[in-house]
């Protein structure tokens, strides 16, 4: 390990919530800024939906899990694996949020539980760090985007949507982006988040209910069988015109 390193590992433990978080037995420190950003902005109440982009190690699971209740209803997705839960309505599932088989199966999950569609997406997924701002800040902002459209296709009309992103330049027009499917917008910076940390929060509330209408950013399979069988097709007629000659 290196001193610098060495460095992260020292002010780490010294930071009250990372301890606060351990002394309790909390999954993350992130479980403070969850409650911390709903007791400003309330988009997460009793009984609510939620799907969780980027829910490695658990900890938005875990703080949403206090506001929603037994009744409430928990989906998180993630790269990672992460430990399940003992409560039933907290449902973690690995995979990639970018794909359709996997937003596949997250709607399969929720048609089980009785329910059609969410009331609140969060994210607080972080992109593969490069030490390079631009670049960082950059994919910070592509990956919003992508929950945000994921959002549009998954809340229900008024529902409310919470992602981190690095902050920078690109975040104004991010945040008219948010405008242009919710009716409010702020961005924000709850006290657990570390002082020196770029990461602020965009919170949009009350979704109009309109379609995606940008580039799409989800991986769609459905797609790619569609354009393999029309190829299929295509060159089966290549072949009985070629017979017939």
């Amino acid at each position: 390990m290196g001193r610098k390193d060495s460095r992260w590992l020292l002010k780490r433990k010294k930071d009250y919530y990372y301890r606060l978080a351990k002394k309790l037995k909390h999954r993350s420190r992130a479980y403070f800024k969850l409650l911390q950003l709903n007791e400003k902005f309330n988009f997460l109440k009793p009984n609510n939906t939620v799907l969780d982009l980027g829910c490695a190690p658990g900890g938005w699971m875990e703080a949403a899990k206090e506001i929603v209740g037994d009744d409430g209803l928990i989906i998180g997705i993630d790269l990672q694996k992460v430990k399940p839960f003992e409560d039933e309505n907290i449902i973690p599932i690995q995979g990639d949020f970018t794909k359709e088989r996997n937003l596949k199966k997250i709607r399969e999950i929720l048609k089980s539980k009785g329910r059609d569609k969410f009331d609140v997406v969060i994210s607080d997924a972080s992109p593969n760090i490069s030490g390079y701002w631009d670049v960082d800040h950059a994919r910070s902002v592509e990956l919003v985007k992508t929950a945000l459209q994921i959002a549009t296709e998954m809340l229900k009309e008024r529902g409310n949507f919470v992602a981190k992103v690095f902050y920078g330049d690109m975040v104004k027009d991010l945040r008219k982006l948010a405008e242009k499917y919710f009716d409010k917008v702020y961005i924000t910076k709850p006290r657990a988040s570390r002082r020196e940390s770029a990461e602020v929060y965009i919170i949009a509330k009350r979704f109009k209910g309109k379609k995606w209408e940008e580039e799409d950013r989800i991986e769609r399979e459905e797609k790619n069988e569609e354009v393999g069988e029309l190829l299929i097709k295509k060159i089966k007629k290549m072949r009985e015109c070629s017979n017939m000659q």
